[in-house]
């Protein structure tokens, strides 16, 4: 991975007084440290996580458990943030949908980027028809209206279901990490250290593993981070549509989608939801940026 320029802040002295360059690791972390919005996001994202993860055991009530003489009531004691049309508490479901919310985004984010690496790769380092047959396929998928194919498979099978939610968003979206990848392994495979080891005869499946794909980590990763918040994103809005993860099952998008009907006599059934899926996407963006500001030094603004 190419590290830039290296200025003078970006070396260290070892024991025995000379000056050492650091390592592209060090450097991108220490760039990465200089953010102040990315160090913000990281301390969201471990709150929101910690808070997600810990929900069965921090959660004052079940998911979807129902109180019957508190139907949409008000903040108190023993419910902190109300409860909802069914009785169920707001605060225990705010808590169950970050979890489930989280899981559905970093789920679709991981197909997207395996399959947008396998392909990208394929295409970039081989080149000729093979590359022409894959990027005339991504060309197509980019045009297809991807969102009727839902709506169809909703149709058909009387709903969808949290494993559907995933698949649809990842293999929907792995085109733009396959461009990026295709780009970057174009130009890295005619560098020296790629001939040299073809000409020692190394397979091709290792040169990709242990000579390309490193140099691309960077792009992989800021791409990853934002691909969780925009799944995140697109499940909310296809739960707020009614195509996305079944009703039964707490999300930031159904607990969006269920306080439609009462947002006016209840705003907080709206503002709860909508400000904690706010708040992580930003927190996913602004490490991002601060990664992508991190790999790519040439960039960083300011």
């Amino acid at each position: 991975m190419s590290a830039g320029v290296v200025t003078l802040d970006e070396v260290v002295g070892n024991d025995a007084g000379f000056v050492q360059a650091r390592t592209p690791t060090q450097l991108a972390w220490g760039r990465f440290k200089r953010s102040r919005l990315a160090i913000m996001g990281v301390a969201m994202l471990a709150v929101i996580i910690l808070l997600s993860v810990l929900a069965p055991w921090i959660a004052p009530h079940g998911q979807n458990e129902i109180d019957l003489f508190s139907i949409k009531a008000p903040p108190s004691r023993e419910h902190l943030l109300g409860t909802d049309s069914l009785g169920r508490d707001v605060l225990s479901r705010l808590l169950y949908g970050g979890r489930m919310s989280l899981a559905i985004g970093i789920a679709a984010a991981l197909i997207c980027t395996l399959v947008g690496i396998f392909f990208g790769a394929i295409a970039g380092y081989y080149g000729g028809w093979i590359d022409g047959t894959i990027m005339r396929f991504v060309d197509l998928m980019l045009a297809f209206p991807s969102i009727f194919l839902l709506l169809i498979i909703a149709a058909m099978f009387e709903g969808i279901s949290v494993w559907g939610v995933i698949l649809f968003l990842g293999l929907f979206s792995w085109m733009w990490l396959t461009r990026i990848i295709r780009g970057e392994f174009l130009s890295l495979k005619q560098r020296d250290f790629v001939e040299a080891a073809r000409s020692i005869g190394t397979p091709d499946g290792q040169i990709i593993r242990r000579h390309l794909l490193p140099n691309v980590i960077g792009a992989i990763v800021v791409t990853f981070t934002l691909d969780v918040a925009l799944f995140m994103l697109a499940e909310a809005g296809l739960s707020f549509l009614g195509f996305g993860v079944p009703p039964g099952i707490p999300t930031w998008g159904n607990m969006l989608n269920e306080s439609r009907t009462d947002y006016l006599s209840e705003p907080l059934l709206a503002v709860v939801p909508g400000l904690a899926l706010t708040l992580c996407v930003l927190a996913f963006n602004f490490v991002g940026d601060g990664l992508r500001d991190a790999f790519d030094p040439k960039g960083i603004r300011g």
